[in-house]
């Protein structure tokens, strides 16, 4: 370990790279965390949100950048509120706003404004809360930084603050069993509160050099996982945790909607950071709750996860059996990758000298903001063999076997870079698929084969029903402009010219090896999407009994929401998922193209091992 060295002053830079260390520590005792999770529902997740939400503030300073103090301070806070999962992270959210508005403008800050924005940030998260609840994240945050600010007094050096407000919300945090009866009768410290422990001792670890490291396992824990075993109160015993997010001008003060949500659920948490309300709430009737938000804004996220059925599971902790790995160019959402527990090997997107790890320093509201102003079109990149050697080895340490789901070989170089990862590095047990697609015709491979472990198939059965599966579905695809594909060697100089005099709209698809290739034109963009639906009834007849459908969309959601209506009404799917598509498919189509994708599920056999 390097010796201490004193910090006279924070900045942009400084903050950002202490989130960084932040973010890794608290994941690495993720496990923990969920673990000794009792408050405020026995649920066994605190650690997943809270890692999660800080992971989702490093991302959005990766992508920053270096900037100012207030730039990154108001980056956290707002990547906060958009990140927030659960409880804990809604509560960390408030924190960071109030830490943010603390700093204020200054472009430095010493130990002193460091610990009153501290304090601060403490104090906005006491305020947006309707019952605090001594023992929580908040005692922890409160009464540590009220003694770290004395430390602050004495000394200059930062450094010297931050070890002292370790110090002091390490003593609060194992106070807090005698502040609430379920922490002492489970015999644990709060989860919220350690995991705000583990976020300062990033910072000091970061302050001192030293490594960040997985936590030891806790496999010899799990057969005494406190969460399992809690009860839950009945006053608070909600199903379904619930969060939703809107944006929109005018939002309602928070207190407003806090009293609106206390009509549907307990457990309330509201954020409003400019543009976007952030809402936290336990109820029994979820699809109330985003109802009723749609009167705010636009609903752009929700989820509703059964509480209940993760209290039932922490009971009964095994070790995976599959674990699915898929590259970025799926375009599943981040909360459904997280859901399912999918791994995400990026692809690279490179603007001019900037290189950038798809959907993790670029997210693809961030793509099509540089792609609109971009004085020359980006380039992609396959993942190096060493990220999959990296990801597969993270994956099997974890799961008895790996599926890898990649885009098609025909169009990329990742399968073959998959492939190579697996035989240089001799890792056993790998089944790789070729999507033979992209977007979400490789996302909605893996969330089959997410559906085919837990039926019970291996990985090489996985591998040969996606096959099948593969076999029987498809892809369109058309672009609003045909500079990308010139580029891309996709149509000649000659034929995008003639196309654009007479306003013609590629139909576009994928073959059985994997290669796009024409399907049809129309003339004007209101002729593509009844033209895309004629065409996909000829392929869909007869009626799939099963068929699922993903539309990906780069920037046009109007059409990509008249797509969804349609198909719903035409097919009567088991799901439409729609998204934006990620940057490694938006820099060969460009802003404008949007893709439908169906996976037809009919004739899934019963798996064959023993």
């Amino acid at each position: 370990m390097t010796a201490p060295v004193g910090i006279g002053y924070l900045d942009g830079p400084r903050l950002a790279r202490g989130f960084f260390a932040a973010s890794d520590w608290v994941a690495a005792g993720r496990d923990e965390l969920n673990r000794i999770n009792v408050f405020p529902v026995p649920d066994g997740d605190t650690g997943t949100n809270f890692s999660l939400t800080l992971r989702a503030v490093a991302d959005a300073l990766r992508a920053l950048g270096d900037a100012s103090l207030p730039d990154t301070a108001r980056t956290a806070a707002r990547a906060a509120v958009l990140g927030a999962r659960g409880n804990s992270g809604m509560m960390l959210a408030h924190f960071l706003l109030g830490f943010a508005e603390g700093l204020a403008d200054r472009p430095t800050a010493s130990a002193a404004q460091v610990a009153a924005a501290v304090r601060h940030g403490a104090e906005t998260l006491e305020r947006s809360l309707d019952e605090p609840r001594e023992g929580t994240i908040l005692t922890v945050a409160r009464d540590a930084a009220v003694a770290a600010e004395l430390a602050a007094a004495d000394s200059a050096d930062i450094s010297v603050f931050l070890r002292r407000l370790h110090k002091e919300a390490e003593r609060v945090l194992a106070h807090t069993p005698e502040l609430m009866k379920v922490l002492k009768d489970a015999g644990v410290v709060d989860a919220g509160g350690k995991g705000f422990v583990l976020m300062v001792e990033g910072f000091v670890r970061f302050i001192n050099g030293d490594p960040i490291r997985p936590a030891p396992s806790t496999a010899d824990l799990e057969a005494t996982v406190p969460a399992a075993f809690a009860d839950v109160a009945a006053e608070r015993d909600f199903q379904f945790c619930t969060e939703v997010l809107v944006r929109g001008d005018g939002l309602p003060p928070a207190n407003d909607v806090r009293a609106m949500m206390h009509t549907f659920g307990g457990s309330v948490v509201v954020a409003v950071a400019g543009d976007i309300l952030k809402i936290h709430v336990h109820t029994d009737t979820p699809e109330a709750v985003f109802t009723c938000a749609e009167r705010w804004g636009v609903v752009t996220a929700r989820k509703a996860e059964d509480m209940r059925a993760q209290h039932r599971r922490l009971a009964h902790v095994e070790r995976k059996r599959i674990a699915i790995v898929v590259d970025s160019s799926n375009d599943l959402s981040d909360a459904i990758l997280d859901r399912h527990d999918i791994v995400v090997v990026p692809l690279q997107v490179m603007f001019g000298e900037e290189t950038f790890r798809d959907r993790i320093d670029l997210k693809p509201d961030e793509f099509y903001r540089r792609l609109r102003t971009a004085k020359e079109l980006p380039t992609t990149s396959q993942p190096a063999p060493a990220e999959f050697v990296k990801a597969f080895r993270a994956a099997r340490e974890e799961a008895d076997e790996v599926v890898g789901i990649l885009l098609s070989g025909r169009l990329s170089g990742t399968l073959a870079s998959a492939k190579a990862a697996v035989d240089a590095a001799g890792i056993d047990k790998v089944t790789l698929v070729d999507s033979r697609s992209a977007t979400y015709g490789v996302g909605l491979l893996a969330l089959r084969a997410v559906e085919l472990a837990e039926m019970g198939f291996t990985g090489p059965e996985i591998g040969q029903e996606l096959t099948r599966v593969r076999d029987q579905s498809g892809i369109f695809l058309t672009v609003d402009t045909y500079e990308n594909l010139i580029r891309s060697g996709r149509v000649s100089k000659g034929r995008a010219w003639l196309g654009g005099m007479l306003d013609i709209k590629p139909i576009l698809t994928v073959d059985a090896e994997g290669r796009i290739q024409p399907a049809d034109r129309v003339r004007g963009r209101d002729q593509l999407v009844p033209r895309v639906l004629a065409m996909l009834k000829e392929r869909l007849t007869p009626r799939p009994q099963s068929v699922r459908f993903g539309v990906a969309h780069a920037e046009a959601p109007e059409m990509a929401e008249r797509l969804r209506t349609a198909l719903i009404a035409a097919f009567q799917p088991r799901e439409v998922l729609v998204g934006p598509a990620t940057g490694v498919l938006g820099t060969h189509v460009g802003i404008g193209a949007w893709a439908v994708c169906w996976q037809v599920e009919d004739g899934t056999p019963e798996p064959t091992h023993g």
